[in-house]
């Protein structure tokens, strides 16, 4: 087998620069020592320069072309290749329940579930690594009142410190995507509690960026109607959404302004 066949539904788009597969598998050595999970290694142009590093290292592919190609060049990773879908997956069996750095040239098609995927885990993963397209990349790292500044941006950094390390052009894929690419770093800041539901946090900064051009006051009546039958109170809001803070837009409010209207939101309701 000399070489995969890349896999439009499937999202892959294969890294063929050797200094650029070297650049980002040396992300990882901002947290060193820790096991290395890597998503989607394709033919393994990341994992020929993770292996050399000495850390205990798996793969995870769910494509049987990729993983018939990794046996069959890298033998000694038999015992560590995962033929699994990420999204599916169980990762406090990874490595037995310890923290480890995830890693990869993630498809594009399902970045930001794998970036949702690990905050579930946050708790197992400390350090995340890796190229994504570089529109993600640049909303992740976004600092409010930024065009780019939204949903991923809020929920990621209320537990991460997300690094912008460098942009990617397509000519060094097969095949080129019609996109530029980045390579990231997210590093567990020392949040233990976020302060508030996580859960409606979720749901306040999903609803608000969902109509991002309004006021707050505007683009949160929808989740208002929703808790509205969900609690069957049917409360005047008129007083709540005329707070200053609701003048504002989305991309204005920081993440403690995100937590203290959710905490806000879950008193108003009675939550």
């Amino acid at each position: 087998m000399k070489s995969v066949r890349p896999k439009k539904f499937l999202g892959q788009h294969f890294l063929k620069d050797q200094g650029t597969a070297r650049d980002i598998a040396d992300t990882v050595d901002a947290c060193p020592g820790l096991p290395v999970l890597e998503v989607g290694p394709g033919m393994g142009v990341l994992t020929q320069y993770l292996l050399p590093k000495g850390r205990e290292l798996k793969v995870v592919e769910i494509d049987f072309e990729s993983v018939a190609y990794l046996r069959k060049n890298f033998p000694g990773l038999e015992d560590q290749i995962i033929e699994d879908d990420f999204l599916k997956m169980h990762l406090e069996h990874t490595f037995g329940g310890r923290p480890f750095v995830l890693t990869g040239n993630y498809p594009y098609n399902i970045s930001s579930q794998i970036f949702f995927k690990m905050l579930d885990y946050r708790h197992l993963i400390p350090c995340c690594t890796g190229m994504i397209q570089k529109e993600v990349a640049e909303r992740m790292a976004a600092r409010p009142g930024c065009k780019a500044y939204g949903i991923l941006s809020v929920l990621v950094q209320l537990w991460y410190d997300v690094e912008y390390l460098f942009t990617v052009e397509p000519e060094v894929f097969n095949p080129p995507p019609k996109v530029r690419s980045a390579v990231i770093r997210m590093t567990r800041n020392d949040v233990e509690d976020c302060g508030c539901d996580e859960a409606l946090l979720r749901r306040v900064v999903k609803t608000a960026f969902n109509q991002r051009r309004k006021m707050m006051r505007g683009s949160l009546k929808p989740l208002f109607a929703r808790l509205d039958e969900e609690t069957g109170r049917g409360k005047d809001h008129t007083e709540f959404l005329a707070q200053p803070l609701l003048t504002r837009r989305p991309e204005q409010l920081g993440v403690a302004d995100f937590v203290a209207l959710t905490n806000d939101v879950a008193a108003h309701f009675g939550l």
